[in-house]
């Protein structure tokens, strides 16, 4: 038997990694001559460098970054072993729990030390960039990032903006004459976690602003400025990210990549399932045991589980689902291609208990699901 293991991490209790080690033990219970093949995922939010790392090898690199009030901080990303790809998770050099340890600015906050990883990447020779947004700590539709990258925010007068989404209220024209040549010949791909807009009461501002700090008059104040960026984004490029689904994660980061790098964005699950090569390793599989924290419908609005199962289907691999937590309908998920999903609850037990005995349990429930098989 061939048993190919891709689960996403179980938030709070177990990396993708150590998910993968406690499923490949029990296999090996229940089968001890089965070849397993581990590739950890995640769904382009945090963890999704260490998948890639986990699962292609290549080189952390770390950096000196600007965090989301500009201060400096240490941040890394992925580079392949050829030197030809990356992948930048924003969250570590521009996500929230940087500035836990003051006051949330949600006017000001940037993405530019994002940018600046970026910059790094294809300085030292990447043409293939995998950004991974999520966990942001501002709403500056990747203003920062971009101009870490060239480009330059300028008002009517033709000064250069401040930084944060507050200041883009005041944007009359972007320059992208500075963007340097490799970054223009580079592609760029945006793992995205969520669907929502630019702008609008399911955008950027309205959904995300409130866990930034953002009251209910500066989400009304970020929205404006959003929305006059798309304005100038889509007079500039002939692009319009306002309702596009996706642009606005990240602060709207997604929709900033989109219109002015020519972004290709996507559910980052699948983007992470291309990364780290999943599709080759489910050549020849006899059965896929994924998993996530939390089993529920929504996962199938391209979640770790979602993603895998749908790769699963279109090469006729039984699926099978290992979660913390498993809440019908599953409709959607059996539809995608999962042939079922269980609970690693073997009895009435609390939340704290189930994420402190995680990995045994799945130890035992891999074993009894294997033994199906053989």
């Amino acid at each position: 038997m061939r048993i190919v293991i891709a689960p996403d991490s179980f938030k709070g209790s177990l990396s993708a990694a150590a998910v993968c080690a406690a499923v490949t033990a029990g296999v090996r219970r229940a089968a001890p001559a089965a070849e397993v093949v581990a590739v950890p995922m995640a769904d382009g939010g945090e963890g999704t460098l260490d998948c890639f790392l986990s699962a292609r090898g290549g080189d952390e690199i770390e950096v000196a970054a600007a965090d989301p009030l500009g201060r400096p901080v240490k941040a890394r990303y992925a580079l392949s072993g050829d030197g030809r790809s990356a992948v930048v998770e924003l969250a570590a050099a521009s996500g929230l729990p940087l500035v836990e340890d003051v006051p949330l600015d949600p006017l000001g906050a940037t993405t530019t030390g994002t940018g600046e990883l970026i910059a790094d990447a294809v300085r030292r020779g990447a043409r293939d960039v995998l950004v991974c947004v999520g966990g942001s700590a501002g709403t500056d539709g990747g203003a920062g990032l971009l101009r870490a990258l060239g480009v330059r925010f300028l008002d009517a007068a033709g000064g250069e903006l401040p930084p944060g989404g507050a200041a883009l209220a005041r944007l009359a024209a972007i320059d992208t004459s500075g963007i340097p040549d490799e970054v223009r010949a580079s592609r760029f791909r945006v793992a995205c976690d969520v669907t929502s807009p630019l702008v609008g009461p399911s955008g950027a501002a309205a959904v995300f602003g409130p866990q930034k700090g953002a009251t209910p008059a500066q989400v009304r104040e970020l929205d404006a400025a959003l929305t006059t960026f798309a304005d100038v984004l889509a007079a500039h490029a002939g692009v319009r990210v306002h309702d596009l689904p996706g642009a606005g994660a990240a602060g709207g980061t997604c929709g900033g990549l989109i219109g002015v790098l020519g972004a290709e964005p996507a559910a980052g699950a699948a983007l992470v399932a291309e990364a780290v090569r999943l599709p080759a390793a489910l050549a020849g599989a006899d059965l896929v045991i994924t998993g996530e924290g939390r089993l529920d419908g929504q996962s199938a609005g391209g979640k770790v589980v979602s993603a895998v199962a749908a790769l699963a289907k279109e090469r006729g691999i039984p699926a099978v689902a290992l979660a913390g937590g498993v809440a019908a309908p599953f409709d959607d998920l059996h539809a995608l291609g999962l042939t079922a999903a269980f609970s690693l609850a073997d009895g009435p037990r609390t939340l704290a208990e189930l994420k402190a005995e995680a990995a045994p349990l799945l130890t035992v429930l891999a074993e009894q699901v294997v033994r199906l098989r053989v």
